[in-house]
C-alpha cells in the first residue's frame, strides 16, 4: 500500500480493514480534520458512501441501515460539535442495541484544552451509551502501530455488533497535512508489507458464539412451559431480528398465544396463518377484561419491552411464573414482574425448548384471547370514523408485499401496535422505541430503505417531520424512494392521553403546543410529490398510487387529536361491552 503521507496511509489502512471485514457502506458529513478518513473510503469502489449535511440525520440514516440488516455502517464526521450532533442517534443505538462505528476525527493532543478553534474535549464523549470506546493514538508509518490500528478495526466492529450489539466510538486525532499530499520521508519505502497491506483476509477474525442454556436448564425451562395456560409475548426485536421459524416452533408447540408486537418481526407473515399470533392486546388486556380471566401460569418474553402500556400492566398484575429470554443477561423489564431472567440467544433457545416442550393443551385458553381478538377487529371494521388509528389499519392493510414499514414514536407506534392487524404479507416494521424520541425518524426511515430493495413507507407525525426537515435530503442524495404518510395533528396529540389534559392552560399552550405550519413547500424544497387526502377514501386511493409510483411521495392527513383520542376510547369501551357480553 503506497501513500503520499502518514495520515493517508493510516486512513487507507483503517479503511482497507473495514472493507476485508465486511463494512460495505459509510455515511460521512464534509469536513476538513476528517478528511484523510473521507479521502480513504471515497478511493474504494466496493464500499458504498452516503454523503449527507447534518451529523444527526446521517447518525440517524446509519442506525436506519443497521436496524433493517443488523450490520455496520460507520460515521465519519470532522471535530468540533459536529461529534456532538451524533449523540441522540448514539443513546437510541444503546438503547435499542443496534450496531454502530462513529469515527470521530480531531485535533492532535497539544492543542486540546487550548482554546484552538474547532477543538472540545471528544474522550469519551458518549459516555457509557458505547460498548467500547478508543482514543487512537497519532498516525505513524511504524509496523507495530500499524499492526495496532488494524488490531482495532476489528475489535470496534466485533464490540459493535457483540452481545449486545451497540455503538462504539473511535477517535482520530490528525495534524496537517491532511490531504493527500507528497511530504518526503513520511512513509518509509521498506516498510513491512505485513503493516502496510495487513492480511489477504480480515486482520483478525472474531467468531462469536451466543449464549445457550445446558441441558439440566434447558429441561428446567421446558417443564416450566408445559402448562395448560401460558403466554409468549414478543416485544421490539434486536437488530437483525429473531428466526421467525424458530418462535414459530416454539408456539406449535406450547400453543400459547404469540402476543406480538408491530415491531417484534412476528405480526405478519406467513406463520400467521397457522400460529395464534394477536396484535388486538392493547385494546382488551385491562382490569375490567382481564381481571374476570384466570391468570396465565408462565409467560415467557422476548425482546424489549413491549409498546402496549396495557400489556405492559397486564403482566405486572398476573401472579403467572414470568421467563424473561435475553442474550446479554439484562433485566430490560420497568414493572420488575419477571421471576427468572434467562440468559440465552432467543432464537436458538426457542428452536431448543419446541423440540422439548409437551404439556395439556390450552384450547379454552386460547380461545379465550380468540374471542377477546374478535372483538377488537370487529369494533374497528364497524367503525365509521376516520382517525389516526385507521390510517395505521389501513397502511398495514395495503402497503406492497413484501414491504418496509417506519412507523414514528409518539401516537403511530401506538396505533400500530393497536390497529396493525396480523396478516400472512411479509412486512417489516421497524421504528426507534430504544429512547423512544422523535428525532430523526425520517433519517432512520430513509437508512432503513437504503438497504433494502423493499419499497418503504414512513408513517410519522408533524412535529417528528418538522423536527427532522434535513433528513429529506438524503432522498435525492442517497437515492432513497419513500411514501411518507404524514399525519398532522397540528401540535403533540400524544399529550391528550395525559392527565394534563384536563388543565388547560397550561395544556394547550405547553403541552400540545400547536404550530400552524403548512409542510406542502418541503414537497418543492426536496423533490417530493405532495398530496392532501381529507378523508379515508381519498387517503387509500393517494396511497395506493403512491406506492406504485416511482419516486418519494408525502401523503397528508389533517387529523384532530382529541377527535382520534375519544375514538380510541369508544372503541375499547366497545371491545369491554362485546366481551363483558360474552
Amino acid at each position: 500500500m503506497t501513500a503520499p503521507n502518514r495520515n493517508t496511509l493510516w486512513a487507507r489502512a483503517f479503511v482497507d480493514e473495514l472493507a476485508k471485514a465486511g463494512v460495505s457502506a459509510v455515511c460521512i458529513t464534509p469536513g476538513s480534520r476528517s478528511t484523510p478518513l473521507t479521502a480513504a473510503f471515497a478511493r474504494r469502489e466496493d464500499v458504498r458512501v452516503f454523503s449527507h449535511l447534518d451529523e444527526r440525520a446521517s447518525a440517524f440514516f446509519a442506525l436506519g441501515r443497521a436496524r433493517r440488516t443488523g450490520d455496520v455502517t460507520p460515521l465519519v464526521c470532522t471535530s468540533g460539535t459536529a461529534a456532538a450532533n451524533y449523540h441522540p442517534a448514539v443513546i437510541e443505538a444503546s438503547r435499542a442495541r443496534v450496531p454502530m462505528l462513529l469515527l470521530t476525527a480531531d485535533r492532535p493532543p497539544e492543542l486540546r484544552d487550548s482554546g484552538a478553534n474547532q477543538t472540545i474535549d471528544q474522550e469519551k464523549l458518549y459516555g457509557d451509551a458505547v460498548r467500547w470506546y478508543k482514543d487512537l493514538p497519532e498516525p505513524e508509518a511504524e509496523p507495530r502501530k500499524l499492526r495496532s490500528l488494524r488490531t482495532a478495526a476489528a475489535r470496534a466492529l466485533a464490540e459493535a455488533t457483540g452481545t449486545p450489539a451497540g455503538p462504539v466510538h473511535l477517535n482520530f486525532p490528525f495534524r496537517k497535512p491532511l490531504e493527500p499530499t507528497e511530504v518526503p520521508g513520511d512513509v518509509p519505502d521498506d516498510l513491512p508489507e505485513l503493516a502496510a497491506e495487513g492480511r489477504g483476509e480480515a486482520f483478525v477474525r472474531t467468531t462469536a458464539g451466543a449464549p445457550e442454556l445446558d441441558d439440566r436448564d434447558l429441561r428446567r425451562v421446558a417443564d416450566a412451559l408445559s402448562v395448560e395456560r401460558g403466554l409468549i409475548v414478543a416485544g421490539p426485536a434486536d437488530p437483525p431480528g429473531f428466526d421467525v421459524e424458530a418462535l414459530a416452533a416454539l408456539g406449535h408447540a406450547t400453543g400459547f398465544p404469540i402476543l406480538a408486537d408491530p415491531l417484534s418481526g412476528l405480526r405478519f407473515g406467513g406463520h400467521t396463518r397457522v400460529l395464534p399470533v394477536f396484535g388486538g392486546y392493547d385494546a382488551y388486556l385491562d382490569r375490567s377484561v382481564a381481571d374476570e380471566w384466570p391468570d396465565p401460569e408462565v409467560v415467557v418474553r422476548f425482546g424489549a419491552p413491549p409498546t402496549s402500556k396495557p400489556l405492559r400492566k397486564y403482566l405486572a398484575a398476573t401472579g403467572a411464573r414470568q421467563l424473561l429470554v435475553d442474550p446479554a443477561g439484562e433485566p430490560r423489564e420497568a414493572e420488575f414482574a419477571a421471576t427468572d431472567l434467562v440468559t440465552a440467544d432467543p432464537s436458538r433457545l426457542a428452536a431448543r425448548l419446541s423440540r422439548l416442550v409437551s404439556g395439556p393443551d390450552g384450547g379454552e385458553w386460547r380461545e379465550r384471547f380468540e374471542r377477546a381478538e374478535r372483538a377488537h377487529w370487529e369494533a374497528l371494521d364497524e367503525t365509521d370514523e376516520f382517525f389516526e388509528g385507521r390510517i395505521l389499519a389501513d397502511v398495514a392493510a395495503l402497503a406492497p408485499d413484501p414491504s418496509t414499514v417506519f412507523v414514528s414514536n409518539s401516537m403511530p407506534v401506538r396505533d400500530a401496535d393497536r390497529f396493525a392487524r396480523p396478516a400472512a404479507k411479509a412486512l417489516t416494521v421497524l421504528g426507534n422505541r430504544g429512547a423512544s424520541g422523535i428525532d430523526g425518524i425520517t433519517s432512520a426511515a430513509l437508512g432503513a430503505g437504503s438497504a433494502t430493495t423493499d419499497p418503504l413507507t414512513l408513517v410519522t407525525g408533524d412535529l417528528a417531520y418538522y423536527h427532522d426537515l434535513t433528513g429529506l435530503l438524503a432522498v435525492g442524495r442517497c437515492g432513497v424512494d419513500a411514501t411518507i404518510v404524514l399525519v398532522n395533528n397540528d401540535g403533540g396529540g400524544i399529550f391528550h392521553a395525559l392527565p394534563i389534559e384536563a388543565f388547560d392552560p397550561p395544556f394547550t399552550s405547553q403541552f400540545k403546543t400547536p404550530h400552524g405550519l403548512d409542510f406542502e413547500p418541503t414537497g418543492d424544497l426536496f423533490g417530493l410529490d405532495y398530496v392532501r387526502a381529507t378523508d379515508r377514501d381519498a387517503f387509500r386511493d393517494a396511497y395506493r398510487a403512491a406506492v406504485e409510483a416511482d419516486g418519494s411521495h408525502v401523503i397528508e392527513v389533517a387529523t384532530d387529536a382529541e377527535s382520534s383520542h375519544r375514538t380510541r376510547e369508544r372503541l375499547r369501551e366497545r371491545v369491554r361491552e362485546r366481551l363483558g357480553a360474552d
